[in-house]
């Protein structure tokens, strides 16, 4: 029978142990390697539930390349991840700002402890990772949505995942990152994943320039398109979130259960804010205005999840969803298209959220691991703390928005990666134009008249019919 506690490790190998000679197992607890697996599956959940929401905000007519690019991002990211994002981020030997490529291709990536902590192996954290790593440039790249071609998009994720996201990912949870041994807090990835996405899309949207008819006051007059879409996008993410902060414990214990908890709570709170914040000016109750306050609190809980007490939670659903929801205007200040609200969302939430870790991270909180030892926030009277998260948060927005626009601009340049599509597509609609594929059947209403043999008669009540329906569909409004 296995012990109940796992056997330390005893370091024997490059790789961590010889499986051929040991049993590799005993270094760890069977329930820690459990969750950290289930954690990973439930991330992966995240990525495709970012694309139904994205899809459901977007126009009918690039429905479905918003679902494509979040799983083109899966397969790009995660080949980038195993073929030197992970070496360049969590290798051993990293320096304080980017790690080497001695774990490239996974090399020696196996059984010795991981950089994140010593109760999972090399090899399960970094499938634990890779799925933040492939999540990231999903958030980024619906800043494509209605005028970005495909092909730039996908060698934008490849690019970006390799100069932006690993340097960012190390210098703040590699041991040896200057943000970590600055001392920093960001559990779950309030800079890595939310503001640098979140400052990526705005460069994004620069870079692409505004859609065909929209106006700096009141933006393109059409409403999000499928508001099931962008529920079941928000269902999948908010599940996904309990692995998203309840893994990055790391391990099956009391702080991934308080992660969990904090998580759920923001999340409920930000959502029913939103609903209160949109209902003062509309007299409505909004289905998209609670999934996006839900996303919005899950997003500022996101660096504070394992460090901050429960009842802070619904402070930080309230404050993200309130945030959030004035930040929707920002893109009319400065006169950026925006198409999805993700600077918005992920941008300025994950500042909100970094900030707010400052003033209520405490020390009995992270220790309900048994182990970490921080010097807590503003709760335990660490007034400094305040100052490490502005520094985080600034450096890591002003390097993602900088480093992007240098990266679109080069990638502007070589023939074949041009960002923007002809206008002749767009009026069209990314899915015809660059997928040939659609997300409804009826999208297809004149292609299918064209090819099925009908008499004059039938068809032309017929595509009046079809007409109508797409009519009532997809009504032009003055709300934005």
């Amino acid at each position: 029978m296995a012990s109940l506690y796992a056997i330390p490790y005893n370091g024997t190998t490059m790789t961590g142990c010889d499986s051929l000679n040991e049993n590799c197992n005993i270094y760890y607890e069977s329930g820690d390697i459990a969750w950290m697996l289930t954690s990973s599956a439930l991330v992966l959940l995240m990525i495709p539930g970012v694309g139904f929401f994205y899809s459901g905000l977007a126009r009918r007519k690039s429905a479905l390349s918003l679902i494509w690019l979040s799983c083109m991002s899966v397969g790009v990211v995660s080949f980038q991840w195993f073929f030197w994002g992970y070496s360049l981020t969590f290798s051993h030997t990293a320096n304080s700002f980017i790690g080497d490529l001695e774990n490239i291709g996974f090399r020696n990536v196996l059984g010795a402890p991981s950089v994140g902590s010593p109760k999972i192996p090399d090899l399960l954290f970094a499938i634990y990772q890779g799925m933040f790593a492939a999540i990231t440039p999903a958030l980024a790249i619906g800043a494509a949505a209605d005028r970005g071609r495909m092909l730039p998009c996908i060698v934008f994720m490849f690019i970006w995942s390799t100069i932006i996201y690993d340097p960012i990912a190390c210098w703040t949870w590699n041991p040896a990152g200057w943000t970590f041994k600055m001392g920093g807090l960001d559990f779950a990835g309030g800079t890595p994943v939310h503001i640098s996405s979140g400052a990526a899309a705005l460069a994004y949207s620069i870079m692409l320039g505004k859609r065909s008819g929209y106006s700096d006051t009141h933006g393109l007059p059409y409403r999000p398109h499928n508001v099931t879409h962008i529920v079941l996008g928000t269902v999948f993410l908010w599940v996904g979130w309990f692995g998203f902060n309840g893994g990055s414990a790391l391990a099956a214990n009391m702080r991934a259960v308080m992660a969990c908890v904090v998580t759920h709570l923001a999340a409920s709170v930000g959502g029913v804010t939103w609903v209160l914040l949109d209902y003062r000016l509309d007299r409505k109750w909004s289905t998209v205005g609670f999934c996006s306050g839900a996303v919005s609190g899950l997003v500022a809980i996101t660096p504070a999840s394992g460090f901050v007490p429960a009842w802070s939670a619904p402070i930080f659903g309230i404050v993200g969803a309130i945030a959030c929801n004035y930040a929707t205007k920002l893109k009319y200040l400065i006169g950026v298209d925006d198409a999805l609200d993700i600077f918005s969302e992920h941008g300025v939430g994950g500042i909100v959220g970094n900030i707010m870790t400052a003033f209520f991270a405490a020390d009995y909180i992270a220790h309900l691991d048994g182990f970490s030892e921080i010097p807590g926030g503003w709760l335990n009277r660490n007034w400094v703390q305040l100052g490490y998260q502005l520094a985080d948060s600034v450096t890591g927005f002003s390097y993602s928005f900088f480093g992007t626009c240098i990266i679109l601009f080069l990638m502007n340049l070589v023939p074949g990666l041009s960002l923007r599509c002809s206008e002749e597509d767009e009026i069209l609609g990314m899915d015809d134009a660059q997928l040939g594929e659609f997300a409804y059947d009826y999208v297809e209403l004149r292609r299918e008249f064209s090819d099925v043999i009908l008499g004059e008669e039938e068809a032309k009540p017929s595509m009046e019919a079809g007409s109508r329906e797409l009519a009532s569909q997809e009504l032009p409004t003055e709300k934005v």
